[in-house]
């Protein structure tokens, strides 16, 4: 790895740089919430002085970009005797990410162990994330997050240069020679024994901010036993089965696909839409039947697959701990509450 360290004021130079020819997509305020706080989000930015890279989180992650929420698949058309059939991966020019959190670039990389490296590869997510140049950033701990307990509150590969404040300069850990070479054009600097220390002290001050953790220990060896627990039945009459929490979720990447013919029959089109397991329909099968008629057991399953399924597959939780299921919760179910109930204790603060 590489490390490079630059002025404040260069990194405008470099996003100018790269926004020049490319799409940039970075966090900007969108409105504020009814305390007045902010409320940030992920969008295409043209101009710097719009980048809010001190943000907190941004309520929907950057998915929509390489999972989009509806996609068109295939298109079918008549012509006479004849029909065609048009594939569109919908990956027109290269995203480039401008200030992903850790957590959000450690989502992409599991999704990367199942839509790319899995069984079945999905080549519309393919397209997209193999054509994306991603800058990340520190972030300041929230109360809500618990990234730290996941093992997502760092990255070390996903992305190509990460930045971390030192107050009047940024340090920056590069992973591609593309990175490299942007920087190459601005002024940076190779780090001195100084700046290791301030980068050293800064990662310090940011683990003393996490103020919520979940205590993972065997947690699959202790799913597996506590399967049948009433937890799950006092969990499952709060759960609204709205799916909120898997559309804020940046690793959720179950869809349904629908398939659209037009009424003269001469054109069709097949589309994916992600989907939430909390769906009443989501287990029902031809005939009617629903393997997951109740509430209680779609929340169920949706942990299982999160922090006992995934971990046997992958050895690793699809969670990433950034607590905007629990943010956003109409009910206000959180994963640390639900975690420390199945385990017969309080969710530990501090």
């Amino acid at each position: 790895m590489i490390f490079r360290v630059i002025k404040k004021e260069e990194l405008k130079g470099l996003f100018e740089m790269l926004a020049a020819e490319n799409r940039v997509i970075g966090p900007v305020e969108i409105g504020q919430d009814r305390n007045a706080a902010p409320i940030y989000g992920f969008e295409q930015v043209s101009d710097f002085s719009r980048l809010r890279l001190e943000y907190t989180t941004t309520k929907l992650p950057a998915k929509k970009y390489f999972l989009p929420y509806k996609e068109d698949m295939a298109a079918f058309r008549l012509a006479g005797r004849d029909w065609e059939k048009t594939v569109d991966y919908n990956s027109d020019a290269p995203n480039i990410f401008f200030g992903l959190h850790a957590c959000d670039i450690n989502a992409l990389n599991k999704l990367d162990k199942v839509l790319l490296a899995g069984t079945y590869p999905m080549p519309y997510y393919a397209a997209k994330r193999k054509n994306m140049f991603i800058i990340g950033i520190d972030c300041e701990p929230q109360p809500y997050c618990f990234c730290r307990s996941m093992g997502s509150d760092t990255v070390m590969h996903g992305f190509d240069m990460f930045i971390t404040d030192l107050g009047e300069n940024y340090f920056i850990e590069i992973l591609s020679d593309t990175a490299f070479n942007f920087l190459k054009k601005i002024n940076a600097a190779e780090p001195v024994e100084a700046d290791h220390v301030r980068y050293m002290k800064a990662a310090s001050d940011r683990h003393l901010k996490f103020s919520t953790h979940v205590d993972t220990t065997d947690l699959t060896k202790i799913l597996d036993m506590e399967f049948q627990s009433d937890v799950w039945k006092q969990w499952g009459d709060r759960c609204l089965s709205c799916g909120t929490c898997a559309n804020v979720c940046p690793t959720c990447y179950c869809y349904s696909v629908e398939e659209h013919v037009a009424i003269d029959l001469l054109s069709a089109k097949k589309t994916k839409m992600l989907y939430s397991c909390n769906f009443i329909d989501f287990a029902e099968v031809a005939g009617g039947h629903n393997f997951r008629p109740d509430r209680h057991s779609r929340l169920k399953y949706r942990y299982y697959h999160k922090h006992r399924g995934f971990v046997e597959a992958y050895e690793e939780p699809l969670c990433v701990g950034c607590g905007r299921c629990g943010e956003a919760c109409l009910a206000g179910i959180t994963v640390p509450e639900v975690i420390s109930s199945v385990r017969g204790g309080m969710v530990k603060h501090g």
